[in-house]
């Protein structure tokens, strides 16, 4: 696969939550090496019930195929998850790019232990606002807040 290029990005809805939770999970296995299989399956669950509803959500489809989503918050942009595929090929910045100029997101949270994500905030112009011990559930998973920088 390769570069997209000016790719359509559109609002996900309840039909497309499937299709959604398939990308999240592909991706955090790729990515959040430290969850348990217990925890995987925790998330999905509260993601599936709570936080797809509680959030504008938008995607990128490439030939009908979801390769990677957004969830936003009012200014916080809760969720980025790349396709495993997908990583490397642009829509990450895409996405951002799109939460940030159209979506007026100024905030990420992002999990300490993701490395690879904290790195892509910093490159994309975000810096460390405020840290926390624990996740929204009060599972002992650091997380930090990252504000774009002004």
């Amino acid at each position: 696969m390769t570069q997209m290029s000016d790719p359509l990005i559109v609002r996900a809805t309840a039909t497309d939550y499937p299709e959604l939770i398939s990308v999240w999970e592909a991706s955090v296995r790729a990515t959040h090496h430290f969850l348990s299989e217990a925890d995987i399956k925790a998330y999905k669950r509260l993601i599936l019930t709570k936080s797809f509803d509680s959030m504008q959500l938008y995607c990128i489809k490439a030939e009908d195929i979801i390769t990677s989503f957004i969830g936003v918050d009012k200014e916080l942009l809760q969720l980025l998850f790349i396709h495993p595929d997908w990583r490397g090929k642009g829509v990450g910045k895409i996405l951002l790019r799109y939460a940030t100029e159209d979506l007026s997101v100024t905030e990420v949270d992002v999990n300490e232990q993701n490395k690879q994500a904290l790195g892509f905030y910093y490159h994309m112009g975000f810096e460390l606002i405020e840290r926390f011990e624990h996740d929204s559930i009060g599972k002992p998973y650091p997380v930090l807040t990252m504000a774009l920088k002004s």
